[in-house]
């Protein structure tokens, strides 16, 4: 008998990338490219490889996103076109005659095909279908068979301010849900077109049992889970939680929401998406990032996860550390500040050399990701460095630069002298309280020139891109160049940026929330001590010493790259060997085994 297994990797971020690309995109293509690897280095020892598609949403001209301000474009030029096989073009047929219609393309990964398949939803309320013997538009169709199957009050939360996002969710579950229960049923409906019992079984000889696996990342696409698994339709399901949406909205304080076993929500917890991000529970295994989010996805709903942590995507082409590519970086970033400091402070210009850059990158959450402490640490640092060049143990020439790169969207058209010259109406909301935090506590860069601060914060909100109007770098260059990296969140799942540092040998301080610092706890250090990450106890110190310790580690960094530079570059290979050791292959290998139930050594 003819067997072949599918494997559906499905998000609202999944597949190919749009110009809004955020962590679930990179974690989803990450695990596509491994688990192609794994099936092409025979770690996955299968005699027919299985086959993998990739389910998302199609956006294919603007206005078509649900979320109007990211204005998302599917880009199809890195995909090939994909020629349907007589099995997918029967698939294709059944959904488009129930109003479904995607758009499929293909992409070679390590010799393995990808299917990417993508579902256009916003027009799901012109098509009419027939529901219990009734014409109905689509859209109603698929909220009206949620409340009868789960009883998904649609009517209340598409109501809500989100009600767009919750629609577009429950369309798109709908639709990969309907893609796989066509598949898994494909082989019996054929059968059914044979009154013969002897023709039927010979027609269905002829086609493979498919053993159909379907992973879902984070709560939009959960609704599909539940809707297969009410339908009683056969698969191996995980559902993957990236964080709780409670837990997002308490913030920093879900630590102790979690101390005081404290399961209510927050007035601010939008109910629709977390009703969806409950339905986890109808999946065959429930996973976390980290240990927090597992603990969160208990409390808050009191469902047991297991923890496969995020990994980083590693270059195979390129195993040692590019030290041409981070001083080059390094030297680009400090030519540009002290020009753009002269442009627009004047004064004596400050030597590029004598220019020491950081930096920390996150969303624009600004309690959450701990920015408050992040300026405060900045200005003890001030003090300490001040004392250093006092005492000579420092050339007072120096100059600490932390750009915090944080944006609400990207800015098509920043100033001449962006980010030095940064005019508030060029800034909105949570940028504008940043800037004038920094203003605040006299961190502005201008006062570097004139060596009032020899620490200053950068605020940099822009996309890093090639052609930002700023430093006119992409990410993984700004990275490289700094030479180190601090990340102070109060409320972070995991933190894939700290593995991204280290992948550009980085060194970084991150916060014992970071789920990520759970990870480093199982990883050998080449560095007795302090050593390329350094974890800053941000849970259980009071206030004053956990900024303190994030002020004492950056000097760490700082007179290590200043004093002992073949130490500094020991910190910067351990930050790398750290992010190597944390790649994708041991995840994407546990995610295999739970969606196929195939053991892997």
């Amino acid at each position: 008998m003819l067997e072949r297994k599918c494997i559906i990797i499905a998000g609202e971020e999944a597949g190919p990338k749009s110009n809004k690309m955020g962590g679930i995109w990179n974690v989803i293509d990450a695990e596509v490219k491994t688990l192609a690897a794994l099936l092409e280095d025979g770690t996955i020892d299968e005699e027919t490889k299985p086959r993998i598609f990739v389910a998302s949403p199609y956006f294919d001209h603007s206005g078509v996103d649900w979320n109007k301000s990211l204005n998302r474009i599917t880009d199809l030029s890195e995909l090939n076109e994909f020629e349907l096989d007589e099995e997918l073009k029967k698939v294709f047929a059944k959904l488009s005659e129930e109003g479904i219609d995607l758009v499929a393309r293909s992409r070679n990964i390590k010799g393995i095909e990808i299917i990417y398949l993508m579902f256009k939803t916003n027009d799901y309320c012109r098509k009419t279908i027939e529901y219990k013997g009734k014409p109905v538009c689509l859209e109603n169709k698929i909220k009206a068979e949620a409340y009868d199957l789960i009883g998904l009050d649609s009517r209340t939360y598409e109501s809500m301010g989100n009600g767009n996002e919750y629609t577009h969710y429950l369309n798109m579950s709908y639709a990969v849900s309907e893609f796989v229960r066509t598949l898994v049923s494909i082989k019996e409906e054929e059968g059914k077109k044979y009154t013969d019992k002897a023709i039927s079984e010979f027609v269905t000889s002829l086609m493979p049992t498919l053993y159909v696996s379907l992973h879902c990342h984070e709560f939009g696409l959960f609704y599909a889970i539940a809707r297969l698994e009410k339908l009683g339709v056969k698969v191996n399901s995980v559902a993957t939680c990236h964080a709780t949406i409670p837990g997002r909205a308490a913030g920093h304080r879900s630590i102790q929401k979690i101390r005081d076993n404290d399961s209510t929500w927050d007035a601010g917890v939008p109910i629709n998406m977390a009703k969806l991000e409950s339905l986890s529970d109808y999946a065959d295994v429930v996973t976390a990032v980290g240990d927090s989010t597992k603990k969160e996805i208990s409390l808050f709903y009191g469902i047991d996860s297991i923890v496969v942590r995020n990994g980083i995507e590693l270059d195979t082409e390129r195993e040692e550390i590019s030290w041409d590519k981070k001083n080059q970086c390094r030297e680009q970033i400090q030519e540009f500040m002290s020009e753009k400091l002269h442009n627009v402070h004047d004064g004596i210009p400050i030597d590029p050399e004598k220019i020491i850059p950081i930096f920390s990158l996150s969303r624009i959450e600004i309690d959450n990701k701990g920015y408050p402490d992040l300026l405060d640490s900045l200005v003890l640092l001030d003090r300490m460095i001040r004392i250093e060049i006092e005492s000579s143990r420092l050339d007072e020439g120096y100059r600490v630069v932390c750009f915090i790169i944080t944006a609400h969207g990207p800015k098509t058209n920043p100033p001449e002298n962006f980010p030095i010259e940064l005019p508030e109406e060029i800034l909105i909301g949570s940028e504008l309280r940043l800037q004038n935090m920094i203003l605040e506590r006299g961190l502005d860069a201008g006062k570097l020139v004139n060596g009032n601060r020899h620490v200053g914060a950068v605020f940099y909100p822009q996309w890093l891109s090639s052609n930002d109007g700023g430093l006119n770098m992409e990410v993984d260059e700004l990275m490289a160049g700094c030479i180190a990296g601090i990340f102070p969140s109060r409320y972070e799942p995991f933190l894939l940026t700290g593995l991204e540092a280290g992948k550009e040998a980085t060194p970084s301080i991150v916060s014992k929330v970071c789920g990520f610092s759970d990870a480093l706890k199982t990883l050998k250090r080449l560095v007795m001590g302090m050593g390329g990450v350094i974890v800053v106890d941000n849970i259980t110190l009071p206030y004053i010493e956990t900024i303190a310790d994030y002020a004492l580690t950056m000097d760490y960094f700082i007179e290590t790259y200043t004093d002992d530079r073949i130490k500094y570059n020991l910190l910067c290979r351990e930050a790398n060997l750290l992010a190597r050791d944390m790649n994708w292959r041991d995840p994407v290998k546990n995610y295999y085994e739970m969606l196929t139930g195939k053991r892997l050594e």
